[in-house]
């Protein structure tokens, strides 16, 4: 299965269902499942902010398995739509590049340490029932 490394605190954010879109300086044609792996890095600011919501920000796991809906290019109207959101994830910062639109979040408990990779990657030893 296809798997994207996102820095923690996203990755949470992502499998709590928080965080319904990923901002990438990329395009992706893929649609699908996907599973999200929590990587080695961490925005240690933004990990503050966000230590209020008693979550837990794993490294090194899959974290979650979404289906990347739609990829849509960040213009100044989708950018005012994600602000008018008022989602604790994306503030009010105007973005550019790709918004990878997530559907059917679904948080996993997963122990096993796997480090990331650039880009879509493949993972193929994970079960996720």
């Amino acid at each position: 299965m296809k798997a994207l490394t996102v820095k923690q605190p996203w990755a949470t954010l992502i499998s709590e269902g928080i965080k319904k879109y990923e901002f990438r300086s990329w395009k992706t044609n893929y649609r699908g499942k996907i599973l999200i792996h929590a990587g080695a890095g961490i925005d240690k600011e933004k990990l503050k902010e966000f230590k209020k919501l008693n979550l837990e920000f794993p490294k090194k796991r899959i974290v979650a398995v979404a289906e990347i809906e739609d990829c849509l290019e960040l213009t100044d109207e989708l950018n005012d739509k994600i602000i008018k959101e008022k989602n604790i994830a994306y503030g009010n910062k105007k973005r550019t590049g790709y918004a990878w639109k997530l559907k059917n979040i679904k948080k996993i408990n997963n122990s096993k340490e796997i480090n990331g990779k650039l880009g879509l990657w493949n993972v193929d030893d994970i079960n996720i029932d």
